[in-house]
This record gives structure tokens, C-alpha cells and sequence, in this order.
């Protein structure tokens, strides 16, 4: 099992600006961490309570790995959210509800760096085809660029 786990990570690595440049497109807004993905984490959670919004669960991937004998980086996904915000985007596009509550995935890459990865609302917007929802994709744009930093500095 860990022969291939090394064949895999080996495999990885070698993609990484590959997939570094794929990244680009694919949505997803990534703020580089100052704090291990724990602290980061736990900064992200304090954040999110201070402002009213609810976290639904955090789930530590490396620890469910490390379960079945694979070795993960550190790797949390917290899963947070709040209706008065998230029920208007799907009253616009009830098929935004996939994509919500909002994740926040806390990573570190094979350098040792820590990420902070969300999924960019405007691109949400375009995938559920939302119109009409404008004020209200600005207001979860900005809150979550405000969280990332809040986690991330």
C-alpha cells in the first residue's frame, strides 16, 4: 500500500505546476496560510462564530486516511454557512443549493505551505446560471475574501 502511495505522491508532484495551472480556471480562490492548517483552521471557526454563521462540520481528511494506512498531508474541509445569506441565492437559482453550504477547504502542499481554497461565488454564479442576484453575490465574495484573511494573516 505505501509503495503506491509513493508511486501516486511521486506522480503528483511532478503534475503540480500542471495542475497549479489548471487551478486558474477552475473557480476556486486560494490565500496562502501564515499558520499550519490546524491554526488555520481554528482562526477560520472563530471567524466564521464572530460573525454569526454557522459551522456545520469540519472534517480532518488526513485523519480518515491515516485509518485506512494512507498518509495525507494535512487536509480539513469546514463546511459553514447561514440561511439569510444562502437562501437568496437559491431563490434565484434553486440549483445553487448543490454548491451550499459554503466549504472551505485548508491544505498543505508537498512544500509545506498551507492554502486556504474556496470556491470563487462568481463562478458559482456562471455554473448555476444565477441573474439577479448580483447584491448578494458581492456581499458573499467579500465576506469570504474577509474570512480567508482573517484565517490566513
Amino acid at each position: 500500500m505505501k509503495k503506491w502511495t509513493t508511486v501516486i505522491l511521486s506522480t503528483l508532484a511532478l503534475l503540480s505546476p500542471v495542475l497549479a495551472w489548471a487551478n486558474a480556471d477552475n473557480g476556486l480562490v486560494q490565500v496562502q496560510s501564515q499558520h499550519s492548517v490546524q491554526e488555520t483552521s481554528d482562526k477560520l471557526v472563530k471567524a466564521l462564530n464572530s460573525k454569526g454563521m454557522t459551522v456545520f462540520a469540519q472534517v480532518d481528511h488526513a485523519a480518515g486516511a491515516k485509518k485506512v494506512d494512507i498518509e495525507l498531508r494535512p487536509t480539513k474541509v469546514i463546511i459553514f454557512g447561514n440561511p439569510k445569506v444562502g437562501s437568496p441565492l437559491m431563490v434565484c437559482q434553486q440549483s445553487a443549493a448543490i454548491d451550499l453550504p459554503q466549504k472551505a477547504l485548508i491544505s498543505e502542499d508537498e512544500s509545506g505551505k498551507v492554502w486556504l481554497t474556496y470556491n470563487d461565488p462568481k463562478y458559482l454564479a456562471s455554473r448555476h446560471q444565477i441573474q439577479g442576484c448580483d447584491e448578494v453575490l458581492n456581499k458573499v465574495s467579500n465576506a469570504l475574501a474577509n474570512f480567508a484573511k482573517a484565517a490566513t494573516q
